[in-house]
């Protein structure tokens, strides 16, 4: 008699919660999105640690809010647990033609060739579409900086090198600066960020439609 896999165990068990456990039923995606944010940060804290049995348990509560957000669509009659992962699968297939199909040469820029057939897939017309707004200030920066430059948005941008350590002290000292002076070193980085925001739109704007770009990717 063959034993249930664990991820269908998992599932089983959420379906139980579900119909049991009063907190568990009342549960909407809404009310569990600060959950999803909270185990993402234990998830990073546990890579950070470089302990394998934290690693482990948090990644368990990660996969639980996929497997909660999942089980609520399904009951529903959204979408299941089971198109989820085929979606997934069937997305990485399609962007990575040169590990699933032999005649496909590897690209030169990986991440430009699989922001290349995202941008084609969903019809977006600006480089700055799909990124979230709930991301950090920093994040966000990192993520408009990435798809403007590999877009060939023609806007200034910061090209000294520097590495992680000075990245890292220059980041605290600025914050430590504007602490002292009054500054929200946050607010102040996201009125910055919108600016940048603004460059982008207004230099895609002003290349015609069917001009191409020199990075067509992230």
């Amino acid at each position: 008699m063959t034993s249930t896999p664990p991820l269908a165990e998992l599932v089983q068990v959420m379906h139980q919660l579900r119909a049991g456990c009063p907190w568990d039923r009342e549960q909407t995606h809404r009310s569990l999105a600060t959950y999803l944010v909270e185990e993402t940060g234990e998830v990073l804290d546990a890579i950070e640690s470089g302990d394998d049995a934290d690693l482990l348990e948090e990644l368990g509560d990660l996969l639980l809010q996929v497997v909660f957000h999942a089980e609520i669509a399904a009951e529903e009659g959204r979408f299941t647990l089971d198109e989820v992962a085929g979606q997934i699968t069937a997305k990485l297939v399609r962007r990575h033609p040169h590990v699933f199909d032999d005649r496909q040469e590897v690209p030169d820029d990986i991440n430009a060739s699989w922001e290349a057939r995202k941008r084609a897939e969903k019809g977006r017309s600006s480089s700055l579409e799909g990124i979230a707004e709930h991301l950090s200030v920093l994040a966000r920066a990192t993520k408009v900086t990435s798809r403007a430059r590999s877009h060939g948005v023609d806007v200034p941008m910061a090209d000294e090198p520097i590495n992680a350590a000075e990245l890292g002290e220059q980041l605290m000292m600025l914050v430590q600066r504007a602490h002292a002076s009054g500054v929200d070193a946050d607010q102040a980085g996201r009125e910055a960020l919108r600016v940048l925001e603004s460059r982008v739109l207004e230099a895609e704007q002003a290349v015609p439609a069917s001009g191409p770009t020199s990075h067509p990717g992230r």
